[in-house]
Order: C-alpha cells, then sequence, then structure tokens
C-alpha cells in the first residue's frame, strides 16, 4: 500500500480519531440521567447504514457506485484536507466539552452548559466535525453512496441533538433556551437578533 495517498491518509486521520474519542472518554462525569436503549436505537442504526455504505465494497452496486466528482488528485486531496479540518473541529469541541461528555444521551452529575471555542456559535460542533470529516472522505472516494451516508448520518445526528437539546432544555430551562437562540445546531450562528 501506498503510504503517501489520499485513501491512506483519511484511513490515517479516522484511526486517529477512533483513538482521541476512545482515550477522552476516560474522563467522564458519572451519569445522572439516560436515554432508553430504545431511544438510542432510533439514531444509532441509521449510523450503522451509514457507516455500510461508506466501507463496504459490496454497496458501490448500480448508481450508487457512480462517480459525482472525476477521479483526480486534486480532489482526493482536497477531500482529505476537509476530513482533518472535520477531526480537527471535532477533536475541538470534545476538548471544550470535557468530562460533561458521553457516548449516549445523558445528563451527568454537575453538568455544565459549555459555552467556550466552538460551542459559541454552534450547539453540537462535534457532529458538525464528523460530518465535515465525512464530506471529506466522501469528496477523495467520489461516489454517491458517500453522499447518501452524509445524508443518513446528518439524519441520525440531528434526532440525537433533539433528545440533547431536550434534556439539556429541563436540566437548564432558560439558560439553554437563550443559548439556543443565539447558536446555530450544526452551523455556526454569527448574527443574533
Amino acid at each position: 500500500m501506498d503510504s503517501s495517498s489520499p485513501r491512506e491518509w483519511n484511513n490515517a486521520l479516522w484511526v486517529l480519531f477512533g483513538l482521541y474519542w476512545l482515550v477522552s472518554a476516560l474522563n467522564r462525569k458519572k451519569t445522572k440521567r439516560r436515554e432508553t436503549w430504545g431511544q438510542r436505537f432510533i439514531y444509532t442504526l441509521p449510523l450503522v447504514a451509514a457507516a455500510e455504505l461508506l466501507v463496504r465494497p459490496e454497496a458501490r452496486y448500480g448508481w450508487l457506485g457512480a462517480r459525482f466528482v472525476p477521479a483526480d488528485p486534486t480532489v482526493e486531496w482536497a477531500g482529505v484536507l476537509l476530513t482533518a479540518a472535520g477531526v480537527a473541529v471535532a477533536f475541538w469541541a470534545r476538548w471544550h466539552l470535557g468530562a460533561n461528555w458521553s457516548g449516549v444521551v445523558t445528563l451527568k452529575e454537575g453538568h455544565e452548559l459549555i459555552r467556550t471555542g466552538p460551542y459559541r456559535n454552534i450547539r453540537h460542533p462535534i457532529y458538525t466535525g464528523i460530518l465535515l470529516a465525512l464530506l471529506g472522505t466522501v469528496l477523495a472516494t467520489g461516489e454517491v453512496r458517500g453522499l447518501l451516508a452524509v445524508a443518513v448520518a446528518w439524519l441520525s445526528f440531528y434526532w440525537k441533538a433533539r433528545r440533547e437539546e431536550s434534556f439539556l432544555s429541563q436540566e437548564f430551562g432558560e439558560k439553554f433556551a437563550a443559548h439556543a437562540k443565539q447558536t446555530g445546531m450544526f452551523l455556526p450562528k454569527f448574527a443574533n437578533g
């Protein structure tokens, strides 16, 4: 394998992402309230389907394997840069979230409403980073199946974000409502009013 190929770089970025997530998951507050397994299943199943579309060669059949961008090194490297930017945003957001983070929708003991770093303008910047990284990976591979995978992942994150916002609204009330008015869900909101 060519370690200087865009595919290898993208794979390395996702491995780095996974390792950071595993290590940072060791620093979490105790859970006070958690969603049910059924609620979690609603957004987890689509993420599994999106991952299958992205990584399984069998998903290339028919129009799903058609290219939406040319197989060009410049396009592939642009995809790698987008993946790297997305991973960096997710890392930055995860770092600011600190011990309040959880892989499932929860409230932690002593939960804090984070409004620093990317949380100043985006309520769910980890999802933003992951979606950006997925878009980069899809651009590098250039196949329609990847676009479908990103759309499915976005829908999954939207469902999960809505559930998180329900928990945060119950916990923080007006404080969260004010934060929600000043921020975008997945994209920055710079103009308030």
